[in-house]
């Protein structure tokens, strides 16, 4: 396969992101300027930083005067959940050399819902040349997102509620495209239980994270109880 064509294979599976982060990183742009900074400044956030939802929580306590302390705790807790999904891809990323750094940084909700969706194919170069094709695209299209809404709110007044829903409708794309490729309704019944259960005994800032904790202990267990009752046959 020709580089172009590895390319656009990237480019075709990256498209229900795309069509989730053009908007969102928009509406973020838009928000960010209403915040009265430089426009160049949406742009070093997304390109340095790019926490996706860390990254609107980061505008809001900026606009209500927090600290850059309160700021960095506050994002590192939200984006924490990242840990389980770094847990799950070590192997599958042993060996990406140079690549790494760029994979770890660059794993956002949505690009881990691509690579797993890849199913288990084989580990190798090219598999880590393709997982860091992916993540270049899709922050290639948060980033597109964030200056195109820079500018639409540096040069443009228009009522932008409701463009934020842009994010749930992504999640929802990608969590029936898991389902259709899965065929097991198990994580999903789990991961419905728990968020409810999160829901209705966690505070608001802990509810991410408590849920996701949850759902991943339950797997664990299940998977260890599977595994042994293969092996007591």
């Amino acid at each position: 396969m020709s580089p172009i064509a590895k390319w656009r294979y990237a480019s075709l599976q990256t498209l229900p992101v795309m069509f989730g982060y053009l908007p969102l990183g928009a509406a973020f742009g838009i928000l960010f300027m209403q915040l009265g900074h430089p426009w160049w400044m949406a742009l070093v956030m997304s390109l340095f930083i790019y926490a996706g939802a860390g990254q609107f929580m980061a505008v809001t306590l900026l606009a209500n005067h927090a600290g850059l302390l309160e700021v960095a705790v506050a994002t590192f807790m939200l984006n924490s959940r990242h840990l389980f999904y770094g847990l799950s891809l070590l192997k599958r990323f042993k060996g990406a050399g140079w690549r790494k750094p760029y994979l770890i940084f660059a794993l956002t909700d949505e690009t881990y819902s691509l690579l797993t969706n890849q199913g288990q194919q084989e580990q190798g170069p090219e598999d880590h040349a393709n997982a860091w094709r992916i993540s270049l695209l899709n922050q290639l299209w948060w980033v597109l997102g964030t200056l195109a809404g820079a500018m639409a709110g540096a040069l443009l007044d228009f009522d932008s509620r409701g463009i934020e829903f842009a994010l749930t409708a992504l999640f929802i794309v990608l969590t029936l495209e898991q389902a259709s490729r899965l065929r097991q309704a198990l994580p999903f019944v789990i991961a419905l239980f728990t968020g409810l259960g999160a829901l209705i005994l966690l505070p608001e800032q802990n509810l991410l994270l408590g849920a996701i904790g949850a759902a991943s202990l339950i797997l664990l267990v299940h998977y260890r109880w599977a595994q042994r009752s293969r092996g007591s046959y």
